[in-house]
């Protein structure tokens, strides 16, 4: 695994081919027990290092379309699933916890619902003091500049709109781990002001 821009955050990444860009997977390792999001399979390389960091203790799925590896891991490691309460009659996983706005999975991981996605109740995961991580919504397809996903694909693109002006109220964003595309390791509030400014222009047009 990588590590990421702060010492206790790691990653590991597949490129799609049918994208072309890269999927991503976070760990946060943490005296009490690490927490993994929206795990990847591992390679035998990033196995062995998740084993000397510590292994899992929760594993959180941003959405039903990021279960990805979860339910191979948890089985693996001994991990515990938390996923999206607005999916939780329908998500393909059993999950020991379910989460909504404004909760906290562990001390200094706050869980924000974004609205208006592809799936219901989205999360975000605010890792404090910094770090934003996102799922599906928020993206970055080109190196530098945060994007939605496309109209087509969202339930509704007022909803998600808004969803960006919410994360615009967290206390401080320095990175943004997008689920898909180009991580943003610095200037992450002003990345999502660019974005905000400029899905505010598409409206205007």
């Amino acid at each position: 695994m990588k590590r990421l821009h702060r010492d206790d955050l790691y990653g590991w990444s597949q490129f799609n081919e049918e994208r072309d860009l890269d999927f991503h997977s976070v760990l946060w390792v943490r005296p009490e027990g690490n927490v993994a999001i929206d795990p990847l399979p591992l390679s035998a390389h990033d196995r062995a290092h998740l084993q000397q960091l510590g292994g899992v203790e929760w594993i959180v799925c941003t959405n039903s379309d990021h279960v990805r590896a979860a339910g191979a891991l948890a089985q693996e490691a001994g991990a515990r699933i938390a996923g999206p309460r607005a999916e939780a009659e329908t998500f393909p996983l059993p999950c020991q916890r379910w989460l909504g706005d404004g909760e906290e999975l562990v001390p200094g991981l706050l869980v924000l619902e974004l609205h208006g996605s592809k799936t219901p109740g989205e999360l975000a995961l605010w890792i404090a003091p910094d770090t934003l991580v996102t799922g599906d919504l928020v993206r970055c397809h080109r190196a530098g500049w945060l994007c939605l996903l496309p109209d087509t694909k969202l339930r509704d693109p007022h909803q998600a709109r808004q969803s960006v002006a919410r994360l615009l109220q967290l206390p401080r964003v320095d990175a943004v781990l997008v689920g898909d595309g180009w991580p943003v390791f610095r200037d992450g509030r002003a990345r999502l002001e660019e974005l905000w400014n400029s899905l505010q222009s598409q409206q205007t047009a």
